[in-house]
């Protein structure tokens, strides 16, 4: 179990950004990395994606529509992880997963698996591993860029984007670094987990 306790994200520290600013920052950040660590934590069970056709494919229960539109999708993830490598840029994803499964999260594992297939580093963690960290409230979802910058972003209690929050206070983002580190240290390759738990269920109910 990580029984390490969450470090503290004072919300009033952390600049707060829309969906434009947080997009064009991240994208303008992320970018500019050579030689540094990315990261992002994932806790929340179901989000309500926007302008992606596969995600449209799941609300409409077209699960062969899903798989086709996430293969189709190999290419481009294959070209970023090729970029990643050359700037020495990993981006590790660490996603806790409840079981049994939403349908919003076997959708997700299948995109994942897909990624990780091609060369991006992901690991899964189950929720239970994180409990002594969410006595309060759960974990946030953030993204951490070149161990240096961290977003936390911010979700409607149906899963919608709300907005996010930038903190560069070291004091901050460094005890992330560490628990997010810490989380992948113990988490499972998400290709090993997909063939265990994942590959041999049957299409989810559309969501």
């Amino acid at each position: 179990m990580l029984d390490l306790r969450a470090p503290g994200l004072p919300a009033d520290q952390g600049e707060p950004l829309d969906d434009d600013a947080y997009v064009s920052d991240f994208r303008a950040r992320r970018k500019a990395i050579r030689n540094g660590e990315s990261w992002k934590l994932e806790r929340l069970q179901h989000f309500e994606e926007e302008n992606s056709p596969a995600r449209d494919a799941l609300r409409r229960g077209d699960w062969g529509e899903v798989l086709r539109l996430f293969e189709a999708r190999r290419a481009v993830a294959h070209k970023a992880a090729d970029d990643d490598r050359r700037n020495g840029s990993p981006f590790h994803r660490l996603r806790v997963v409840e079981e049994p499964l939403t349908p919003y999260m076997q959708w997700e594992l299948h995109s994942l698996h897909v990624r990780a297939e091609v060369g991006h580093p992901i690991r899964v963690l189950p929720a239970k591993e994180v409990v002594a960290a969410e006595a309060d409230r759960l974990l946030p979802e953030i993204v951490i860029l070149d161990n240096l910058t961290l977003y936390e972003i911010l979700y409607t209690e149906t899963g919608v984007f709300e907005s996010a929050r930038r903190f560069t206070d070291p004091e901050i983002v460094k005890p992330w670094v560490a628990y997010v580190k810490q989380g992948y240290a113990i988490a499972e390759d998400i290709r090993s987990y997909f063939e265990r738990a994942v590959v041999h269920l049957p299409p989810p109910p559309a969501a």
